[in-house]
């Protein structure tokens, strides 16, 4: 799907408004639409005030304070646009058959919060996380909806540099602190650097919020074994830069990549 222009992305929208009477698809796409814009404060200011200036525009009479608010919105609406048409492309290619699922108001509470965190999203990448996310949760029933709001929160809690690090785990299970940092820095940093309590700092983070863990060995019934304690024959504490253990994502890890960072769509089952 090609980027919209400013013009067809406020007249597209206004269009599906414009059909909240409708049935099928349209109705579908329009209860999307009023619950993702009605998460975002800004929207229907911007419109409205689009309108009401554009006669303003051609005379001249809009003063510089008015053209840098509108100019700030136009980006965020072309972006806003891109990104809900985006999820109907995707999301109609599956069929009639997740109609239920979309219109249900657990599924479009999703769309809100989705939204909401897609309107304080700093980056493209994550507005894409959230993109690919609320349009996957729409597509399959694999995990839960409460699961779905976490993801939601994770990507608001997490910063692009967390997010680096689980795609490295993603792409290679079993690979260490050391192989991780090498893969985007040419040297190691000190121990006592900034750099390193950096590091340290986002695979704690990651590991306590059930993200990552240390790959361990489990029995027939999935249960971890113990791992024997091995003495270390150093005086210093073990690296940031560690080259010995080894590391993976969490089953729950590994649905919020399929879930964020994939373009999946599935139909439900």
């Amino acid at each position: 799907m090609s980027k919209l222009t400013k013009t067809e992305a406020i007249e597209k929208i206004k269009a599906e408004l414009l059909n909240v009477d409708s049935k099928g698809k349209k109705a579908k796409n329009v209860r999307f639409l009023a619950s993702a814009l009605g998460s975002i404060p800004w929207v229907g200011g911007f419109i409205a005030a689009s309108a009401a200036l554009h006669s303003e525009f051609e005379q001249g009479k809009v003063n510089d304070l008015q053209k840098l608010w509108l100019e700030e919105h136009s980006k965020k609406i072309d972006e806003l646009a891109y990104t809900i048409f985006q999820i109907f492309e995707r999301i109609d290619a599956v069929g009639e058959d997740i109609n239920e699922r979309l219109e249900s108001e657990e599924y479009l509470g999703i769309v809100r919060e989705g939204f909401k965190e897609w309107d304080n999203a700093k980056t493209f990448e994550k507005k894409e996380y959230i993109r690919k996310l609320i349009t996957n949760a729409g597509a399959n029933n694999i995990t839960t909806d409460d699961i779905i709001q976490l993801f939601i929160d994770w990507i608001g809690k997490y910063h692009e540099l967390h997010f680096s690090v689980i795609k490295e785990i993603y792409k290679n299970p079993y690979i260490t602190r050391a192989e991780i940092w090498n893969t985007f820095n040419e040297y190691q940093p000190e121990e006592n650097s900034m750099e390193a309590d950096l590091y340290k700092l986002m695979f704690r983070d990651l590991s306590t919020g059930g993200i990552i863990r240390q790959a361990r060995e489990t029995d027939y019934y999935g249960n971890f074994l113990k791992q024997p304690t091995r003495k270390r024959n150093s005086n210093t504490l073990a690296s940031a830069f560690d080259d010995g253990k080894v590391y993976e994502l969490t089953e729950l890890g590994k649905q919020f990549v399929h879930f964020t960072m994939e373009e999946v769509v599935t139909k439900i089952e």
